[in-house]
């Protein structure tokens, strides 16, 4: 039963082609005890069992919406263009909410005026559901955003007024979108981080920043630089362990070798061109920092 007198809470799944994982999405909302919920569907014209499934949701979910779209970022800020929640969140059809999230982000979100954005911790869960390990979330430092996306998105609600004010999401973007809505709202207002598991995120071989590493490496060298104007060793490194191990970096922990760690060092100073001497004592002190843990163990 819905109750007005709180918040409307309008959360937007963007879909296409992720027919195994779907419905568990759906229940994921439909479910939840928070009372003020507007759920809208956007499909961008699947081709696989995704109508079907939708078909069976129709008088349960608010909006269903099936139309080709340039990707994730349009098919969400369409939806949330002719959505009325005062608080807003956009779940992937890959992902799902814990029992509970909406109603605890709420709570908090309401309890903090000044707050935009509230975001819980979340757990990374394999293709068949399987818990991989807790989502590496902590507490909010907007410089520390931006040499590491510790925000879970399917985790995170905010502000209507903040994400308008931010300017939605770039949909020119397909790896990093919410990453780049992070740092752009960092500046729109206060974030709030609460310690109860909000979300899974799912991690599978069709993820797009699975598939893809190189591509998902350089839209975030590309999105830091319009930002900050500089790329950290974090990500520097984290791309040039790929080039040479070539792993998933997911299910396999990304390693940091002599070749690596050259090839870090050529690149990012690349990249940063404009302040080679900041990245130069960058890769320094994070090579000192791991000397010295490699000592202690």
């Amino acid at each position: 039963m819905t109750d007005f007198s709180l918040p409307l809470v309008s959360i937007v799944t963007p879909s296409y082609n992720n027919a195994p994982f779907l419905a568990e999405c759906i229940e994921s909302v439909l479910t939840q005890d928070y009372p003020n919920i507007e759920y809208i569907i956007m499909d961008g014209g699947s081709t696989d069992e995704t109508p079907v499934i939708l078909e069976r949701y129709r008088g349960r979910v608010a909006h269903i919406h099936s139309a080709p779209d340039s990707g994730q970022g349009q098919a969400i800020n369409r939806g949330l263009v002719s959505a009325a929640g005062e608080i807003v969140a956009f779940l992937n059809a890959d992902d799902a909410y814990l029992p509970g999230a909406v109603s605890e982000a709420v709570r908090h979100i309401t309890a903090h005026a000044q707050i935009a954005v509230v975001y819980g911790n979340a757990f990374h869960v394999a293709e068949d559901g399987t818990t991989l390990a807790p989502y590496p979330t902590r507490d909010f430092d907007r410089d520390a955003l931006q040499r590491n996306c510790y925000i879970c998105q399917p985790a995170a609600f905010v502000r209507r007024e903040a994400f308008e004010r931010a300017g939605a999401l770039n949909p020119a973007l397909h790896y990093v979108l919410d990453y780049d809505l992070w740092i752009r709202l960092s500046a729109a207002g206060d974030f709030l981080r609460i310690e109860r598991f909000l979300a899974k995120s799912r991690v599978h071989g069709g993820s797009k920043s699975v598939s893809d590493r190189r591509a998902f490496y350089r839209e975030v060298f590309s999105m830091l630089l319009k930002h900050f104007g500089y790329v950290p060793y974090e990500w520097v490194q984290g791309y040039a362990s790929y080039l040479v191990e070539r792993k998933d970096q997911f299910f396999t922990k990304p390693g940091s070798t002599f070749v690596s760690a050259l090839l870090c060092l050529a690149i990012g100073s690349w990249i940063n061109r404009r302040h080679p001497g900041s990245f130069f004592k960058d890769w320094l002190a994070h090579r000192a920092i791991g000397s010295a843990l490699a000592r202690h163990d």
